[in-house]
């Protein structure tokens, strides 16, 4: 009798797995597992144009792939192998992929919705008190050596408690649900604005409001919500005016959503008092206004730099491919795809 062999269906890693190394050599079971040897977009180009990745049907786009790929774009999507159905990406956001291009090409795409809420909620809460207490202007002088500021000059400016202040969290998903329960363990109330008002079990007592309503009457207000073409620069000159003096703004999301310059000059002309910030608008290069106003909190985006936290995307990553391999659906497509 004659044997019959079978081939594993191959899965592309682009990147580095740092922490979940069991878990991927695990799927080693049921996939030929090959890495990209490129080191930059037009070698990743070329290698797709080869050939190289004929026959790979899931690729794992990690953290550190925008540094070889570029953008998931129109161009890229075009040379992606005929064999590719799907991308799992390991992050909650996927704004470096174009979802239209993809579905175009029947590429289906997953990302990692929850798995970063609670230690980006964190960060968040860290930024929202270090900027409501001007802790960095502190921190700055204590380094220079001047204690809390020279003697007879002004002192750092006194800072706000967060108990009894109004929090607006602009975009109330995982992350924005998760930083509502620790705001309002410090005494802070909640307010949100999403596209659409939640159930109200998972609103959970925050109060949906207008954007406008948002912009007039929070204290501070924490952006939580996707880059997309309609909020980029959501937050802008516009939107400044409309906000109470001496407000105080948070970014964990991505730095597009708000317009630095004009957040720069907001904070310039004292409308706004601090800004706590972990995303920048063309990180890793930050707007140098940004950089040296004492009166903002700057975090190189360590929203989910925790060894738990990223041990835990990976393998939901992992799981994506694996759902996709064993069921032919992904655990958690993005919601673009859901309906596909």
């Amino acid at each position: 009798m004659g044997s019959t062999t079978t081939t594993k269906p191959k899965v592309l890693l682009i990147g580095d797995i740092d922490h979940a190394h069991a878990t991927w050599s695990g799927l080693g079971d049921i996939a030929e597992l090959v890495e990209t040897k490129a080191s930059n977009r037009a070698e990743f180009l070329q290698e797709c144009q080869s050939g190289a990745y004929d026959g790979v049907v899931a690729a794992y786009r990690t953290l550190g792939s925008i540094n070889i790929t570029g953008l998931f774009d129109q161009e890229l999507v075009d040379v992606l192998p005929s064999s590719l159905q799907w991308i799992a990406n390991c992050g909650a956001g996927y704004d470096q992929i174009s979802i239209p291009a993809c579905t175009a090409r029947k590429l289906r795409v997953s990302n990692v919705p929850t798995a970063p809420d609670n230690a980006t909620a964190d960060v968040n809460m860290f930024l929202i008190l270090g900027a409501l207490r001007n802790f960095n202007a502190g921190m700055l002088n204590l380094r220079n050596g001047t204690w809390r500021g020279v003697p007879g000059q002004t002192l750092p400016a006194l800072g706000h408690d967060p108990q009894g202040k109004t929090l607006g969290i602009l975009g109330m998903g995982g992350i924005g649900r998760n930083l509502k329960r620790k705001a309002e363990a410090f005494g802070m109330r909640v307010i949100y604005n999403n596209r659409r008002a939640l159930p109200a079990q998972l609103a959970d007592g925050a109060e949906y409001v207008s954007f406008d309503d948002l912009l007039a009457t929070s204290d501070v207000i924490s952006l939580n919500l996707p880059l997309n073409p309609s909020t980029r620069h959501i937050i802008s000159h516009a939107e400044f005016a409309k906000m109470k003096d001496g407000v105080v703004i948070v970014n964990t999301a991505r730095g597009a959503v708000m317009d630095e310059e004009a957040l720069v000059r907001a904070l310039e002309a004292g409308k706004v008092f601090s800004a706590g910030l972990d995303v920048f608008e063309d990180e890793p290069a930050v707007h140098p206004g940004l950089v040296k106003n004492p009166n903002c909190v700057l975090v190189p985006h360590m929203g989910t730099w925790t060894v738990e936290t990223q041990t835990a995307m990976e393998e939901w990553t992992i799981a994506n491919i694996r759902s996709a391999l064993e069921t032919g659906k992904l655990k958690s497509p993005v919601p673009e795809q859901a309906d596909l």
